[in-house]
């Protein structure tokens, strides 16, 4: 729109002009298309055509914050169609709860376990998450009138009362102890889902819970009898593969 503008003759003065930019997409978006189209999608041509005509059938289901610093497809170099991914604040799961109301987290979980039929249920959190930290401060206010975030978060609500309550601990110690505590919470909500907890007794479907260090970009485990974290040894495993 602006070069037409331009070719024309007609000069805009500064406040039309930056209206007029604001309706073009980013261009950091459109030069990453492009370079994708130019490069991954012309290596992987033939895995998109056969995701085309056969459909998804990923094996693992990710449900992952929506900070845009914790990309699950980043984070384990997923192949296209590899991953089914459901991002939110803070990656909570609700417990089950079939009142007729919108819930898109129930929706998509519904959708991975019932349709796709996944193997694994991955809750990944991640360090320095934005709603864990409003979860953790009592003078954060709503950030609109409708306070979709704080009711959001309210399903951590006595956790994060407790752990802010705690003098004991840092608050960046209080911020990774209600992160953790947040996957295992989401774990114990996703076997209030009866089409997961009938498939996991049946052994048919695992959940495992993780969090992403952003700084570091360690990767911690959660085991899966004690609900303690510890940092994946990616280099153990290496060596175990190269011995077998």
């Amino acid at each position: 729109m602006l070069s037409y503008f331009a070719r024309v003759g007609v000069a805009l003065d500064p406040f039309c002009a930056y209206v007029l930019s604001m309706t073009k997409p980013p261009t950091a978006l459109i030069e990453g298309y492009l370079a994708f189209k130019q490069g991954r999608f012309v290596r992987e041509r033939a895995r998109y055509h056969e995701l085309a005509e056969l459909g998804q059938t990923p094996e693992v289901m990710v449900i992952a914050c929506c900070d845009s610093r914790a990309a699950p497809e980043t984070i384990f170099n997923a192949l296209p169609g590899e991953i089914f991914v459901l991002r939110n604040v803070a990656n909570i799961v609700p417990p089950y709860q079939p009142d007729g109301e919108h819930h898109s987290t129930s929706a998509a979980l519904e959708f991975a376990v019932q349709s796709i039929k996944v193997k694994h249920i991955v809750v990944l959190g991640h360090g320095r998450c934005g709603g864990i930290k409003a979860a953790l401060d009592p003078n954060s206010g709503p950030l609109s009138p409708g306070d979709f975030i704080g009711t959001w978060m309210d399903l951590l609500a006595p956790a994060a009362e407790a752990i802010g309550d705690n003098t004991w601990l840092t608050s960046a110690e209080r911020q990774t102890a209600l992160e953790r505590i947040a996957i295992r919470h989401s774990i114990d909500n996703l076997r209030t889902f009866p089409c997961v907890s009938i498939l996991e007794n049946k052994n048919r479907l695992s959940l495992h819970g993780m969090w992403f260090d952003i700084a570091s970009g360690e990767l911690w485990t959660m085991d899966s009898d004690t609900g303690d974290f510890a940092v994946f040894e990616g280099l153990a495993l290496d060596e175990e593969l190269i011995e077998d």
